[in-house]
């Protein structure tokens, strides 16, 4: 069970990127995937996630509005789509495969699986 995060960078305060997370060893649809970030200095935050099925996604007040969680389970991968960035947005981001009920609740049990992480900057 492998994920591999990436499509990171730096970007404009106002921009917008999109995060793939990749799925290898295991059928994407059989797990939720989660979005987490970390910035220097701060824990790890739980951004959003989407369920197994792809048919319930759910993200933080912080960056609703401008962040959009969407799976393609036909290629085992999971997007982040990030719009209208600021530079509180700058991160590392991670993704994680777990259960629906884990990450429906921001949380990960021991059986997760994450990515590398992959790094956003965001300039002003």
């Amino acid at each position: 069970v492998q994920l591999q995060a990436f499509g990171g960078g730096l970007v404009q305060s106002g921009g917008s990127l999109r995060l793939s997370c990749a799925a290898s060893g295991f059928t994407a649809g059989d797990y939720a995937v989660g979005w987490f970030r970390q910035a220097p200095g701060k824990a790890r935050e739980w951004i959003g996630y989407i369920s197994s099925s792809g048919d319930e996604t759910y993200v933080v007040d912080s960056v609703k509005g401008r962040f959009t969680i969407s799976r393609d389970n036909a290629k085992n991968t999971v997007y982040l789509q990030m719009n209208g960035l600021k530079t509180g947005d700058t991160a590392v981001y991670y993704c994680a495969s777990d259960t629906d009920i884990a990450l429906s609740i921001g949380t990960v049990s021991d059986g997760a699986s994450w990515g590398q992480g992959t790094e956003v900057t965001v300039s002003s």
